[in-house]
């Protein structure tokens, strides 16, 4: 079975625990390699590969407030503000 191993994280040189359950995991997706980061080192490098989002105004098809979406708006397809897209989902 597996043990908890202690491990160095080749980013911030601290220790950090790979886990018995961590290291099943892994041997489960058939993960060959034990991490080399921490878990906040992780996150940090995961959160820094991300670009930022553009957003666009539209005016909501059903309200008219003005709303920020992360797409450009067409002509011949509505565009909803929150509050109105989340009434329609309750709708259906």
């Amino acid at each position: 079975m597996y043990e908890d191993k202690t491990l160095i994280c080749k980013e911030c040189g601290k220790e950090f625990v790979f886990t018995a359950g961590e290291q099943e995991f892994y041997a489960s997706k058939g993960f060959e390699n034990e991490p080399q980061r921490c878990k906040t080192c992780r996150q940090n490098r995961k959160n820094a590969v991300k670009p930022e989002r553009e957003m666009y105004t539209a005016v909501c098809a059903a309200c008219g407030k003005e709303a920020t979406v992360p797409f450009k708006s067409r002509e011949d397809r509505p565009v909803y503000c929150s509050e109105c897209f989340a009434h329609m989902k309750e709708a259906r």
